[in-house]
This record gives structure tokens, sequence and C-alpha cells, in this order.
């Protein structure tokens, strides 16, 4: 499958089966985010797999939003790592470095037959204190994955996108 295709058919799954994700699946998607790129090769991100039951429960603790998934991916980035903008005071890296290891995992998930969805709906410093997380460690994201359950479909909104002009500008 070529890429568009396969970003056209990812859709945020919100209803999981039991079936825990094969050991070999968890070692792809986890490469996929290994390989993804970083602010100067900074490598600043990090992934935690959530796959025990104690951690899936901390997790239904904290938000709703894990929706019964076997697996929930938490990813954030090592503040000390980030590439720092000499240019402008302010501009750090860490949330794209995060944010492009996110995006390779949710990818090559649905390359394998892996549903997922992208968590902003968290109490991010809470989670990262349940899970006893370095302080310098900033959670960006949770990505609840697994096998889709059988009566799950895309949204009705994945298909509603605005006009590419409002997107794309031609300087």
């Amino acid at each position: 499958m070529d890429f568009i295709t396969l970003a056209k058919n990812r859709y945020s799954v919100r209803s999981y089966s039991e079936k825990q994700i094969e050991k070999d699946k968890i070692n792809k998607i986890l490469e996929a985010a290994y390989i993804a790129p970083s602010a100067k090769n900074k490598q600043s991100a990090r992934v935690y797999v959530v796959q025990s039951e104690e951690g899936i429960e901390k997790l239904r603790a904290l938000t709703r939003c894990v929706y019964n998934a076997p697996t929930v991916m938490m990813i954030g980035y090592e503040e000390s790592e980030q590439y720092v903008n000499e240019m402008e005071e302010g501009i750090v890296s860490g949330q794209q470095d995060a944010s492009i290891v996110a995006t390779h995992m949710m990818l090559e998930a649905t390359e394998l037959g892996i549903g997922s969805v992208w968590v902003d709906g968290f109490p991010n410093t809470k989670t990262a204190e349940v899970f006893n997380l370095p302080k310098s460690v900033k959670l960006i994201c949770l990505m609840p994955m697994g096998y889709a359950a059988d009566d799950v479909k895309s949204s009705p909104m994945h298909e509603k996108c605005r006009p590419i002009e409002e997107m794309v500008k031609t300087l």
C-alpha cells in the first residue's frame, strides 16, 4: 500500500478487542518510533509501553480515554535533551520530536492492522507522577492501541476536511 492510501486508511479507534498485540508487532511499532527524525538528532522522545493490568488500571483512573485498549503508549520527551533554538527564545523541539515519534507509531500500527487513537485528554503531569517518571520527562500524549472491536468504524468526522487551500499557502 502506498503512503497516501495508508494515511487515509488510518482512523481513530475507540473500541478494542481483548486480544493483546503480539510482541513482534509491538517491536515493529517501537522500531518505527526509534527511527523517527528529531531536531538536530537530539532524540529527546520517550515511549513508555503500558500493558500490565495494574498500569492500564492506573490510566483508567486518570482518564476515560483509554477505551479498553490492551496496550497504551505514553509518549513524551526528556526536557534536557531537546534542541533549543539559539535564534529565538522559547523555541524548543521536545513536543515536535515526540509528535513525530507518535505519528510514526500510529502509521506503523495501521500498516500492521492495529488500531490506535491519539489522546490529549489526560492529566499530563499527574500521569507522569503516578508512573514515577522523572520530572524532566514531559508527556505529550497517550496512544491506546490494539485490535479494533468487530463493530468499529471510522467516525463521520474522519472524512471531513477543510479545503486544502485553507492549509496550504503559496508565498
